[in-house]
């Protein structure tokens, strides 16, 4: 569901889709084999659609790569395959479950498995031979995430230093790598929040329905409403009930939570966001609450 705001872009939106649109073409001149990873969320919806700009009338010359947790929502996976067989894009997924079954993984005792994306990642990027993978992160979503440059070089373990990042001055990329390196490439770094749901009115880009309000059963655990599902459900004094609710971001169903909501159009989404107090990631991720480095953990063992 997305209902459109304008098709006319603010000069402001016009700027960061020209930037990004110069850095997915900068990756496709640098580059040999290119992933775009892609979970059906909003901010790789975005990327998704302005890779399919900055090269039509030609198809997207990137693979999507999804690394499935196998407990992601229902209605996000369904999303996703539907867009992939309409726009006829390539999709590789890397499923969490295959590691386990093989015993290179275990199951966590929090029943959350996005921690455990990192090693299917980093493998899957070694296998494949993808010498850049792109990412929907955002400098405004968290402390690491501000960090990092728009090219992100990677060790051979998919590892990242941040001692290591290069300067990017006019919008000058170097793509320059060693042997068994990556680069992780993030196209709208500079965009916030706001910047992402404005553009998606503005070009109609279609979005999993979870992004908007809508009725669900659900439970308190730490402070987040969590949807019960394969992973798990409510402990001993933790009640099921219905609740309106939207998600502000996508991820594993045992980490994601929903917000109270009755935003239900794009305006009414921007109105909410603008009024609140926390980042996306900070309100309603269980993984980030780790510790206070949790994300810069995760990305220095190859995570994004």
């Amino acid at each position: 569901m997305t209902t459109a705001l304008s098709t006319q872009l603010s000069p402001h939106l016009k700027d960061l889709e020209n930037e990004s649109i110069h850095i997915l073409r900068e990756v496709a001149g640098q580059f040999d084999k290119i992933g775009l990873l892609f979970s059906g969320g909003k901010d790789s919806c975005v990327v998704f659609e302005l890779a399919r700009r900055a090269f039509a009338p030609a198809t997207v010359p990137f693979e999507l790569l999804h690394v499935d947790t196998g407990h992601n929502f229902p209605e996000v996976l369904e999303f996703r395959d539907r867009l992939v067989a309409e726009t006829g894009a390539r999709l590789r997924v890397a499923k969490v479950q295959d590691w386990i079954d093989r015993g290179e993984l275990a199951e966590r005792p929090d029943g959350t498995r996005n921690p455990l994306q990192t090693v299917p990642l980093v493998e899957t990027i070694a296998e494949q031979g993808y010498d850049a993978v792109l990412g929907g992160a955002r400098r405004d979503e968290e402390r690491a995430r501000a960090k990092e440059r728009v090219f992100s070089v990677r060790d051979s373990f998919g590892g990242w230093d941040p001692r290591r990042q290069r300067p990017e001055l006019w919008s000058l990329y170097n793509g320059e790598k060693l042997p068994g390196e990556n680069i992780r490439v993030f196209p709208i770094s500079n965009w916030t929040e706001a910047d992402v749901w404005e553009y998606i009115g503005a070009r109609g880009i279609e979005l999993p329905e979870i992004y908007f309000s809508h009725d669900r059963e659900v439970f308190q655990r730490d402070g987040m409403w969590l949807t019960p599902g394969e992973w798990g459900g409510p402990r001993k004094g933790e009640a099921l009930e219905t609740r309106r609710v939207r998600y502000r971001t996508v991820g594993d169903m045992s980490c994601t939570g929903a917000v109270e909501s009755d935003a239900s159009t794009i305006d009414q989404v921007l109105a909410e966001i603008a009024t609140s107090t926390l980042t996306e990631r900070g309100a309603t991720r269980a993984d980030d609450r780790l510790s206070e480095s949790a994300m810069e953990d995760r990305k220095k063992e190859g995570y994004f």
